[in-house]
């Protein structure tokens, strides 16, 4: 079938044309795909979209309809259906699911279009305010961690901002890890946070608090998380090496997509640990990154703080903390690098402590709002 590739950010064009990709009536979308689109993907292909992801490799990811409506539906069986606000890119597939989940609802998303900001935010919230049949339409929204994190600097003195957060049925909220002292402070407040996870490869969360979405199945086979079910993604576009490396077949006929997530699952909740390759060697020994900033993140002032793996003469590489400046400024700096190094060997070990903390004015971050780890890394090497 054919494919188009739209070359605006306007989240009202890819409204229109996912409207005809998921009925069937409209050509399949191509997003931030580089370079030129091929004239046609596989038949039953609603979406196209073109992440690099932290590590900045690119890669093309092919998403038919049945996938996409079958996310979206299994969201409304869990946290149930109504109206959407959109406060993401539609580059990052929680966006995009944002205008799916809108359009299997058949109601107009609203959309906080330009930068986010708490206020805009706010302005957006209180304008989806409707009711049907003298009953209240429940209110959804989508956001990353660091999001979240601004709403609720904002709620502390705005009672607008304030309200709103409290109005939304369900925020989930995706993307990265959410720090537990985050949604702790998001509960205090009264918001209603679902923490999910997924990835462009499931279009989008499919695991909610820890729980498989209907449909959906999870399993964790030789340490890494594998996802199966009816929201997978057919695999890469014109990459069939790389689709058969991620996507592998059980004997049954069970299609399986290889996350590269370390995890476990504990009763019937899934735990992630972190990225499998998120490793450094320091002193000979494995570090896993992933684990230095769980623990990291639970010092005080220090809960969106990014951990990255830097080259030292001595060691080999050490981790290294980067934190908002603006967080950090709450308490003394050599008292949080100290409360820092001390969480990290309660909790994973003193070979595992980092060897700096580095204080910006603002994380890098990627479209979808997660932290663009390699800007981050390079910037903290160059200091070096």
């Amino acid at each position: 079938m054919d494919l188009r590739a739209l070359t605006g950010d306007d989240p009202r064009d890819v409204l229109r044309a996912l409207r005809g990709a998921l009925h069937g009536a409209g050509p399949a979308l191509a997003i931030g795909m580089v370079g030129t689109a091929p004239a046609q993907v596989p038949a039953g292909t609603a979406v196209v979209v073109t992440t690099s992801g932290s590590t900045g490799v690119p890669k093309s990811v092919v998403l038919s309809r049945d996938a996409l409506i079958s996310s979206a539906m299994a969201t409304a069986d869990r946290v149930g259906s109504g109206a959407w606000l959109l406060a993401l890119p539609t580059s990052y597939v929680a966006g995009l699911q944002v205008l799916v989940r809108a359009l299997v609802a058949d109601r107009e998303p609203a959309i906080l279009a330009g930068r986010f900001t708490p206020e805009a935010f706010a302005a957006a919230a209180t304008m989806m305010a409707s009711s049907r049949g003298g009953e209240r339409v429940p209110t959804y929204t989508s956001l990353v961690p660091a999001q979240l994190t601004r709403l609720l600097d904002a709620a502390e003195t705005d009672t607008t901002v304030r309200a709103a957060v409290r109005s939304f049925e369900t925020i989930l909220v995706g993307g990265q890890a959410l720090a537990v002292a985050t949604l702790e402070r998001a509960q205090a407040l009264g918001a209603r946070v679902v923490r999910t996870y997924g990835s462009t490869e499931t279009s989008g969360g499919c695991v909610y608090d820890g729980r498989a979405l209907r449909g959906v199945s999870v399993r964790v086979s030789d340490g890494e998380v594998q996802i199966a079910g009816p929201t997978l993604a057919d695999g890469y576009l014109g990459e069939d090496d790389r689709t058969a490396a991620a996507f592998t077949i059980d004997p049954d006929g069970t299609r399986w997509y290889r996350t590269g997530d370390a995890g476990l699952i504990e009763g019937d909740l899934l735990r992630i640990r972190g990225r499998i390759d998120n490793v450094i060697i320091s002193g000979g020994i494995n570090v896993s990154l992933d684990r230095v900033e769980r623990a990291v993140r639970t010092v005080p002032g220090l809960a969106s703080a990014v951990v990255v793996g830097i080259d030292d003469p001595r060691w080999g590489e050490v981790p290294v903390v980067v934190a908002p400046r603006g967080e950090a400024l709450r308490r003394s700096e050599s008292v949080q690098f100290d409360e820092a190094r001390q969480a990290v060997a309660d909790e994973v070990g003193r070979h595992a402590r980092p060897a700096r903390l580095v204080l910006v004015d603002e994380l890098p971050t990627l479209p979808s709002g997660k932290p663009d780890r390699e800007s981050i890394r390079a910037g903290v090497a160059a200091l070096h």
